[in-house]
């Protein structure tokens, strides 16, 4: 049976991630550290600040175009 080259990259890889036995903890580890990285602190470091203070697009593209415009 002859596979094209992206099925054999997929079973390669589909293979290597079913025989793992540490290798499993360790993806959910990642993962985890993953979602609070990218999930929780953004969340908590990161708010939407323009879209606290104005109300349309349009005013908070104004803005930021003024921002970056400005020569000081």
């Amino acid at each position: 049976m002859k596979r094209n080259l992206f099925q054999r990259i997929f079973f390669f890889y589909y293979d290597g991630f079913r025989s793992m036995t540490v290798g499993k903890k360790l993806w959910v580890i990642i993962l985890i550290k993953l979602f609070i990285m990218f999930i929780i602190l953004k969340l908590l470091f990161f708010p939407d600040i323009l879209k606290k203070q104005f109300s349309t697009d349009k005013e908070r593209s104004d803005y930021v175009i003024d921002r970056l415009s400005k020569t000081q």
